[in-house]
Formats: C-alpha cells, structure tokens, sequence
C-alpha cells in the first residue's frame, strides 16, 4: 500500500488524528512516519506539548503501521499496552513520529515510535506500542 492509500484509507473519519491535526509523511518497508502541531490543540495548561498528545500520535502511527502488516479482510489490530518515555518539552512547531516494527508476530506486533521535534531533531518522547493481532469473524469481513 503506498502513502497516498493510507491517507485515503483514513480520511474523512472524524478521528482523534484528525483533532490533532496528525497528518501522514512518509511510508516505506521499514517505517510510516507522521507529523502533529505542537499549537492549542496539544498543549497541555503550561504551554506544553501534552503528553497524551504525544501518545495519540505513538498509537495512530504504530497502529496504522500494524494494520498495514495483515490482511485486512480477515485481520485487524488492536492496541495491548502503550508505554511513554517524554524526554523533552516542546512549546511550539511540530513533532515528527517514525513507527518501526520490532517484532511482527502471528498473533502480536510490537513497535517502536520515536517523536522527534521538527526544527531541532531533539528526541522528546520514545513509546513502544503492543498490538494483538485478532481474526475478524466472518460477518465482520468486507465483502469479496
């Protein structure tokens, strides 16, 4: 699937993502990367980039990154645990999260989300996402 099928796979659903204003960058072999504004819709009261905002990006990309590694028409992922390590501030501009698998399983995938800030390169919050991997019952599966 290219970037371009991504996108189109998740537009218009009035997702979290969208609220955030997370928007998809890159897709290769090895990772799905995206970007999220560090503005009023992620900061926290301080001024800060909100730590929920920063695992929100870690989940839709490790999520999207694991929905891509099954058949969709009879596979779908869904989050086991989330952990975030926030490593550094950022009050404004943008972070840059880079999802790469560490383990895809038959039954669990495991990946790891690095969020970087934009301008500097800094490394503001490392996360590790744990998928389960489930069989959608038959009823459940698009149409052939």
């Amino acid at each position: 699937m290219t970037l371009d099928e991504v996108k189109a796979l998740t537009a218009g659903r009035s997702t979290l993502a969208d609220a955030l204003g997370i928007e998809l960058t890159a897709l290769t072999d090895d990772y799905l990367e995206g970007r999220m504004p560090v503005d009023g819709r992620t900061h926290q009261p301080f001024g800060l980039l909100h730590g929920g905002a920063s695992v929100a990006l870690a989940e839709t990309l490790g999520s999207l990154g694991a929905m891509l590694r099954v058949d969709m028409t009879r596979q779908a992922c869904v989050g086991l645990e989330i952990n975030a390590n926030h490593l550094k501030g950022v009050r404004d501009g943008w972070v840059r999260g880079r999802a790469t698998p560490v383990h895809i399983g038959r039954s669990t995938q495991v990946w790891e989300i690095r969020i970087t800030h934009e301008e500097t390169g800094a490394l503001v919050c490392l996360s590790r996402l744990t998928m389960a991997v489930i069989d959608l019952p038959p009823a459940a599966r698009p149409a052939a």
